[in-house]
């Protein structure tokens, strides 16, 4: 069954697009000419809405002085920053609209808090970026520190004076002999040096992340015994695998589901790290007496 905001939108025939792919692999630098090739008006990019080459409204995760409060601002995941946002989107008349996220789940989960439908059409940096260009961006990434922000530099110093770095112009053409073509554009897109980049990212141990887990599903459920919990990462995220003994009686479906949500909303809100996914192996039903002693 479709919500209230799934209806609003559908009604006024707006499409959700999405750019998916890892840190530093050049999505940002890329987003512009996307959106020019499926005629979309808006982009949504770690933290801004931006149309026609302008900051409507949001701020940018570029800003943060931490790793993780640059990821918390990706995600929306203040409510005056998200209601802002949301509040200028249905302001814009826009039809077609470009996330930009390291996931399918971190862009479905943007669509989610911005009160929009989810992604119409996913697409990965692999389809559009060769493999040189993607090692190419995420060298300058890791080696320099250095994004984009798919906006004008004016845009940016005047927004972000302090992290500004440099200018990048892409020339865009319809044909081989642009000269004279009036359908050829240059778009400029902005090189930032956030100031996260230069201090070095902050990370958690698995010890930490395991105790987290420990303590959410004990909140959740103290008769719940994790047998074994296996962690891991990528760029995108980390992946949890959790073994658990859980009482005779317990609605299995929806208990369960509850847990997963329960733990991903709790550590991404204390941590802003990325939980791309929570598997629940369910290896024992046992009685309560056993589980508690």
């Amino acid at each position: 069954m479709k919500s209230i905001h799934d209806l609003y939108w559908f009604f006024k025939g707006v499409k959700v697009f999405a750019l998916v792919g890892g840190s530093g692999t050049g999505k940002s630098f890329r987003a512009k000419l996307l959106a020019q090739k499926y005629d979309i008006d808006i982009i949504i990019d770690d933290g801004l809405l931006i149309k026609d080459d302008k900051i409507l409204a949001g701020h940018s995760a570029k800003r943060e002085q931490t790793f993780l409060a640059a990821v918390r601002v990706a995600v929306f995941d203040d409510k005056v920053h998200r209601d802002e946002v949301a509040k200028a989107l249905q302001s814009t008349g826009c039809k077609k609209i470009l996330i930009l996220g390291t996931s399918e789940k971190m862009v479905q989960k943007i669509a989610a808090r911005l009160q929009l439908p989810q992604p119409y059409k996913i697409i990965k940096i692999e389809d559009i970026a060769s493999q040189e260009e993607i090692e190419k961006a995420i060298r300058s990434r890791h080696i320099e520190g250095k994004h984009v922000i798919p906006v004008p530099a004016i845009e940016i110093k005047r927004s972000y004076p302090k992290i500004f770095y440099n200018v990048v112009r892409v020339f865009r053409k319809k044909d081989k002999n642009p000269i004279g073509n009036k359908n050829s554009k240059i778009y400029e897109k902005s090189v930032v040096r956030p100031e996260f980049s230069k201090k070095g990212r902050i990370s958690i141990s698995e010890a930490a992340l395991s105790q987290m887990v420990i303590h959410c599903v004990s909140e959740f459920d103290n008769k719940i015994h994790i047998k074994k919990l296996t962690i891991k990462t990528n760029d995108r995220g980390y992946r949890l695998i959790i073994v658990i003994d859980v009482p005779f009686g317990t609605q299995l479906t929806g208990k369960i589901y509850n847990m997963q949500q329960y733990i991903i909303e709790n550590i991404e809100r204390y941590t802003g790290i990325l939980i791309e996914e929570v598997s629940i192996i369910i290896d024992k039903i046992t009685q309560t007496s056993k589980i508690d002693g």
